[in-house]
């Protein structure tokens, strides 16, 4: 399994940890994954994701994966993960056949 957030896509960063004496020695920043389970209210399911800390926070701030995922933009959701984007595609063509179904009266 990849270190990498299933819906930012933040992987690890590199760079250098570096001593009083100004030695350089490597090292990795490794993101906050947490496993995390989000319920869909349009689907009615529930999705296990393995996400940074920041993505739950923004999730949050959307009122939920439904409302994040629909107003993410295409190029935002190139960085998503495949079952996250599927999730994604699913939302969309639900919104839309509700759009388009008849108002009852």
């Amino acid at each position: 399994m990849t270190r990498q957030c299933e819906i930012t896509g933040k992987k690890p960063q590199y760079g250098h940890n570096v001593s009083h004496s100004n030695r350089h020695t490597k090292r990795r920043f490794l993101p906050n994954l947490q496993p995390r389970t989000f319920m869909s209210e349009m689907l009615g399911k529930a999705f296990s994701l393995r996400v940074s800390t920041s993505a739950i926070r923004t999730v949050d701030k959307h009122h939920g994966l439904d409302s994040f995922l629909l107003q993410t933009k295409a190029k935002e959701a190139e960085l998503m993960s495949t079952d996250v984007q599927r999730i994604r595609k699913e939302l969309r063509k639900m919104k839309k056949a509700e759009a388009t179904a008849p108002a009852k009266a």
